[in-house]
């Protein structure tokens, strides 16, 4: 039985992996390549349902997978992260496609795809700091709720053969662990369901089913339309889609692997190794994606990759598998498929956050913030939609939270001729309506002095609602004098004060 210690060891080991020392050492490069098999056959199926969401041939999103996760294994800013044609980013290509037809998908792509790698040359990865915990839980909690929900099909209302075969898939994946660490449990799950399916001669859902599987390559994408100011007006708000959706989701499930590994990432250099990615997905496959969550923990939880040769090694094999051995991945059951996703997705759901223990802990607009987070990406489909929902919203309660901690102590003199107000907390556009109504105009004296020197101005609304302040009191000739103001504070009121 393995200690804690030890436990705590492997990890620390597992987070200083290099691909170095994995091709030094057989047993770790067995594990990684293992991992990428898993991860590619668990590509397949996502991938090919994410082809009719975009409204394009399953073909081309597997190759552009292909692509993507072979560009992102040698570019990308996180180790072991997949990156392939995505469900997010067939939801913003399919109204376009349905509209205008898929010949516009090609220079939305590459649009997008520059749009990313200026986004990642100028730094901006760094506004994911900005999104805070709760909204990150509820992405990883809605991930979790869409993967599990888009398996049900392939188990619900079919036969008792497939019932049987899920059951199985459940019980291999799960306890196989438990006896056999060497070899990955889904591996052998996906290998024993189809050999029993292949040999009973079990008429069950498969692959193939999904899609045609014709083994060859295609050839590089030509561009189908012109490219002047209406295809521009066409593609913009779609390829602006692409790139900020992929981004998100990207540098959001890269966030997650940093922290299930313990381990950093570069987010730069995620975002223009993406739009590197999807410009050559775009020229040879001719779909758009981004990381995807649910294969990242196949890979990573499952499969226990660390490296890059994890996601090289997931491309070859669905290259191999599209390519030469398209008549066997046709074989495979769909079931057994939805029952490792079914997995994941249970693993993905963040379980602590949902236990009433916590929940009575944290407070309850961090838990609505979560909520909301879950309920629109669910409602959407969209985890941009959702992570942007659940941001504004975290916003809107902290700018009211924050405008409500403004404080104005009133010291009178003792003679009575003079007053002095000491202001405490942020004035912002929130904050300072709520300090206009913190002085008592009508009673003061004609000398009032408001001493700033524990508060900062940040915007110009800070500095209008002074004006108004001082505009208040002269009604009853009363003198205003502001002091206190840090040398950054004190230069923006001179600049604005009497032009607002």
């Amino acid at each position: 039985m393995t200690t804690s210690s030890e436990a705590n060891a492997e990890k620390h080991a597992d987070s200083e992996l290099t691909v170095a020392r994995v091709l030094r050492s057989p047993k770790l490069l067995t594990r990684e390549c293992l991992a990428g098999v898993i991860t590619a056959l668990a590509l397949i199926p996502e991938v090919i349902s994410f082809s009719v969401i975009a409204g394009v041939d399953p073909k081309v999103s597997l190759i552009a997978s292909v692509v993507l996760a072979l560009t992102l294994s040698l570019l990308g800013g996180r180790p072991a992260m997949v990156t392939a044609a995505a469900g997010s980013v067939a939801l913003v290509i399919g109204p376009m496609v349905r509209a205008h037809g898929v010949e516009y998908i090609m220079p939305a792509v590459l649009m997008g795809g520059v749009i990313q790698i200026l986004f990642g040359l100028a730094g901006l990865a760094r506004m994911m700091r900005y999104i805070p915990r709760s909204v990150m839980l509820g992405f990883v909690n809605a991930l979790g709720v869409l993967i599990f929900f888009a398996q049900v099909p392939h188990v619900w209302g079919q036969s008792l053969p497939v019932w049987l075969l899920f059951a199985l898939t459940l019980i291999i994946v799960l306890l196989l662990p438990r006896v056999l660490k060497s070899v990955p449990s889904p591996l052998v799950a996906i290998v024993v369901i189809t050999a029993i399916a292949v040999y009973c001669g079990l008429h069950v859902p498969n692959v193939g089913d999904e899609g045609p599987m014709q083994a060859g390559l295609p050839g590089l994408n030509q561009l189908a339309v012109p490219l002047n100011l209406a295809t521009l007006q066409i593609v913009w708000p779609t390829a602006l889609s692409i790139a900020l959706v992929g981004i998100m989701e990207s540098l959001l499930t890269a966030k997650l692997v940093d922290d299930l590994t313990d381990t950093p990432s570069s987010k730069r250099r995620e975002c223009w190794g993406l739009g590197i990615g999807n410009i050559l997905a775009g020229f040879y496959g001719g779909i758009a994606g981004c990381a995807m969550i649910g294969q990242t923990i196949v890979n990573v939880e499952l499969g226990k990759a660390r490296t890059r040769i994890s996601t090289v090694a997931a491309a070859l094999v669905l290259l191999l598998l599209v390519t030469g051995l398209s008549a066997l991945m046709a074989q495979i059951p769909m079931v057994v498929l939805a029952g490792i996703m079914m997995i994941v997705a249970l693993k993905t759901i963040n379980w602590h956050s949902l236990q009433p223990a916590t929940l009575k802990r944290i407070p309850l607009s961090e838990t609505a913030i979560m909520v909301l987070t879950v309920a629109m990406t669910v409602w959407t489909g969209n985890l941009a939609i959702g992570v942007v929902g659940g941001v504004v919203f975290a916003i809107l309660l902290f700018a009211r939270r924050v405008a409500h901690v403004i404080h104005a102590e009133r010291q009178l003199s003792a003679d009575g001729e003079s007053v002095r107000y000491v202001v405490r907390g942020p004035l912002f556009f929130g904050s300072s309506n709520d300090l206009f109504e913190h002085f008592d105009y009508a009673h003061d004296p004609q000398d009032v002095t408001i001493d700033l020197t524990h508060a900062q101005i940040w915007d110009a609304s800070s500095v209008a609602a002074l004006d108004a302040i001082e505009n208040r009191y002269q009604r009853y000739d009363a003198r205003v004098k502001i002091v206190g103001l840090d040398t950054r504070s004190s230069d923006f009121h001179r600049r604005l004060s009497g032009t607002l």
